[in-house]
């Protein structure tokens, strides 16, 4: 199914007052292992709804339509292929888009990537965005729950084990396209991982150069050690950085912005060397 083209300002209007059907339906088939048992070990054989349902559910009580219904508007949105045999049945097998949301042979999907993003603690806070503009003093997420996302976190095993998972996912398959084309380690006895999460990204670097040693040490308790380098990875600053998701109070900043930041820091050169999958950008920061 391709999604119509239009100029309409009242179905543009239409489309945005309900694009949060988009994200939920994207949570409910995952919620119901529907793409894993489509793509059930690459197989990515056209399943129907009713195909689907009798796979997932326990007794009779399942609706096939409901299920459609859904699966029929995440294929606008690029997730499925709809396939319509001559009896007029449709059947859906998983995209590209699909298939990055499937486990793979490791477990690791962006998956939990989506659940995260959309547990209920951090979806009431969407509500009140509009506060930020008038009150910056506190942001939403602190006037729902009062106090900050990662502390929040740390008192909810079951969220944190999903964002644990969710970094994985995301992590992961980033670090090793980035570790096929960049060879800035070469030479680096030293390195600290600032803002390191699971330690996926760590671990990736010092399997492929084995001559690194890592500097251990908790950023929000002291000062960042002397190494030969340092890594940074979605957070609001870089030496040598993959970067577009920033933390609390982070910042969005052009190529120019973050040169300037270099040299206001002490570095001499800023090198943008390239993009993977046109979502993070490597910077690299010489002394």
């Amino acid at each position: 199914m391709e999604r119509i083209q239009t100029n309409s300002p009242i179905l543009a209007i239409m489309e945005l007052v309900n694009l949060v059907s988009v994200p939920m339906s994207l949570n409910a088939v995952i919620k119901l292992k529907v793409l894993d048992k489509i793509w059930h070990d690459g197989s990515n054989n056209p399943l129907s709804a009713a195909e689907i349902l009798s796979a997932i559910a326990v007794g009779p009580a399942g609706d096939a339509e409901n299920l459609q219904r859904i699966l029929r508007l995440l294929t606008s949105y690029g997730v499925f292929d709809e396939h319509i045999g001559k009896d007029g049945e449709r059947r859906f097998s998983l995209t590209e888009v699909g298939k990055a949301l499937a486990a793979d042979e490791n477990g690791l999907s962006y998956a939990p990537y989506v659940l995260q993003h959309h547990q209920d603690a951090l979806m009431l806070a969407w509500p009140r965005v509009h506060e930020a503009v008038l009150d910056p003093s506190s942001e939403p997420f602190v006037k729902v729950h009062g106090e900050l996302p990662y502390s929040y976190y740390g008192k909810n095993p079951e969220m944190n084990l999903l964002m644990q998972k969710a970094m994985s996912g995301v992590s992961v398959p980033f670090m090793e396209a980035f570790l096929d084309r960049y060879d800035g380690f070469q030479g680096v006895e030293t390195l600290v991982d600032v803002g390191g999460n699971s330690g996926d990204c760590l671990r990736l670097i010092m399997n492929k150069y084995q001559s690194i040693e890592h500097v251990g040490g908790d950023l929000l308790k002291s000062n960042i050690p002397p190494s030969d380098a340092i890594f940074m990875k979605a957070i609001s600053g870089a030496v040598m950085c993959l970067s577009v998701e920033l933390g609390t109070k982070g910042k969005h900043r052009t190529e120019s912005e973050y040169r300037a930041l270099g040299i206001a820091a002490g570095f001499s050169n800023l090198k943008a060397n390239f993009k993977i999958d046109n979502y993070f950008t490597v910077l690299e920061f010489e002394k």
